[in-house]
């Protein structure tokens, strides 16, 4: 089982930046791939940036430019920083692991999510 604790939402202007961050913790073999993903109300989740454990990295359009993923192994923490924040970019973001978990003989894929964490940019 995989523990995902998220940091750093807040209420920002319009043209500010935020940092978030993503702990993982608890048994597993590895994680894989880790991910921020944002609903805002009455729409649907969505991929917003996501970083392989070798550092390649996938943005979704509205996003590029403005943030950046990254991750440190050794911490098993993965960060989102924000810049040039948007009225559109108001959400609850949410952190995403995608890992391999159970024992040695019977190990499986499996997918985890942090409980969110809401970020509120003003106009």
């Amino acid at each position: 089982q995989v523990q995902l604790v998220e940091s750093g939402g807040g209420l920002v202007q319009a043209g500010g930046s935020l940092r978030l961050s993503c702990a993982a913790s608890g048994s597993y073999f590895s994680i894989n791939t880790m991910g921020w993903y944002r609903q805002a109300p009455g729409k649907q989740r969505e991929l917003v940036a996501a970083i392989t454990s070798g550092g390649s990295t996938n943005y979704a359009d509205s996003v590029k430019v403005r943030f950046a993923i990254s991750r440190d192994n050794f911490k098993n923490t993965v960060y989102l920083q924000m810049s040039s924040l948007k009225p559109e970019d108001t959400a609850v973001y949410y952190c995403n692991a995608q890992s391999v978990v159970g024992p040695p003989t019977a190990r499986y894929r499996d997918n985890y999510w942090g409980q969110g964490t809401q970020v509120t940019v003003s106009s």
